[in-house]
């Protein structure tokens, strides 16, 4: 009888072990799984990968879905496809990179760190206490999805002619590059 007990505790003891691993693993590849099916952001081309952490997924409930790098592009495709009903729209935790439900999340607006397509940064956490750990760390406020969002459409202009700035003088700067070595020849 006292096999038997042990045998039956150390098999549940391999099965939630078991189980447990298998659900991290799946966890972890659908982590990651978005930035394989969607490498780059749709509307800026920004590596999502290396913007795990502020990285947004749109599941519209016709089947598709939109990847971006953050906040800003989100707005743009929302306001872009207005017909279109979200099923899910998810963002990246900023600490862990793990999706969440961007309307559960806890946001914060601002701060000292540089946003992401804005100069207004907008960050998501998991839980209150890490989205105030930051500000403390980091400035800002607290916010819901409704003002984050709000506040990516009101930036939206600013932010979109500071992207186009930037993106003039890099050009500049390649044709400066260019027309000097085209000289040197």
């Amino acid at each position: 009888m006292k096999r038997v007990v042990t045998f039956l505790c150390l098999s549940l003891a391999l099965f939630v072990f078991i189980t447990s691993f298998n659900q991290k693993s799946a966890n972890a590849s659908n982590h990651d799984s978005d930035m394989t099916t969607h490498k780059s952001c749709q509307y800026c081309g920004m590596d999502r990968e290396k913007f795990a952490h502020s990285r947004m997924l749109i599941e519209y409930d016709d089947g598709t879905t939109v990847a971006t790098c953050s906040l800003h592009c989100v707005a743009v495709d929302m306001a872009n496809t207005i017909d279109k009903i979200p099923k899910a729209i998810k963002v990246a935790d900023f600490n862990s990179r793990e999706l969440l439900d961007a309307e559960k999340a806890v946001w914060v607006l601002g701060g000292s760190k540089q946003g992401v397509m804005s100069r207004h940064a907008k960050w998501a956490f998991a839980s209150k206490e890490k989205a105030e750990a930051f500000v403390k760390a980091n400035g800002g406020k607290l916010a819901d999805f409704d003002e984050a969002i709000k506040t990516a459409y009101e930036d939206m202009y600013k932010d979109t002619k500071m992207i186009r700035d930037k993106r003039k003088m890099l050009k500049m700067k390649m044709d400066g590059q260019g027309k000097g070595q085209g000289m040197s020849h």
